[in-house]
Formats: structure tokens, C-alpha cells, sequence
């Protein structure tokens, strides 16, 4: 129990420090969202709860494939401000389209079980 409450409390720590430098440099905060530290930390709390490579390999084979298909989360926010969408708007198109994308594949995507 404590180990889910350590990974959430690292989990809260980094969207806090994103948030924070975002406000002062945006290209800052950018970068540290392309950076993979959930996942990152992530696969470490797999490989210590069990030490099975074959389905931390799985979730990385995964994770691969479906990161690419949230990315259009990202294209209303991005034009949110050409396109005057307040930002909810946008938020909430965001998660519309990259719903569609990651539902279609598990829809329509090879079985991988």
C-alpha cells in the first residue's frame, strides 16, 4: 500500500514541476512533458514488483503503439488561440480526438493477448 502511495506522491510531484516551470519558460515545460518520466518510472515499479521482462516488454510494445495515437489530444489545444476555443473547449476536443484514435485501434487493432 505504501509503494502505491509513494509512486502517486512522485506521480503529483511531477505535474506540480511541470506546471511550475511551464509558467515561467513554456518550451521548458514542453520539454519536460515529451520526457518519459512516468513511464520511466513506471516500468521500474513493474520490474520490482515482479521481475517479469516478458510483460514489461508488453506494456513497452504497447505503450509504443498508443502513445503515437494520443497525440491528437494536443491539436486543439495547440490551436485553441487561432482558432478562439477557450481552453475547456479545446480540453475537451482534445480528449474527444485521442479517444477516437486509441478507441479505434483497440477496436479495430491486432488482439494481443
Amino acid at each position: 500500500m505504501w509503494q502505491t502511495l509513494v509512486r502517486g506522491l512522485i506521480a503529483g510531484v511531477l505535474v506540480i514541476a511541470v506546471a511550475e516551470f511551464s509558467k515561467r519558460n513554456p518550451r521548458l515545460g514542453a520539454f519536460l512533458l515529451t520526457l518519459p518520466l512516468v513511464s520511466i518510472l513506471a516500468f521500474i515499479a513493474a520490474w520490482y514488483s515482479g521481475h517479469d521482462m516478458p510483460r514489461i516488454s508488453r506494456l513497452a510494445r504497447e505503450t509504443l503503439i498508443l502513445v503515437p495515437l494520443g497525440l491528437p489530444f494536443f491539436v486543439p489545444i495547440g490551436l485553441a488561440h487561432k482558432l478562439g476555443l477557450s481552453f475547456w473547449a479545446a480540453f475537451f476536443a482534445g480528449i474527444a480526438l485521442a479517444s477516437v484514435t486509441i478507441g479505434l485501434w483497440l477496436w479495430l487493432g491486432p488482439e494481443t493477448g
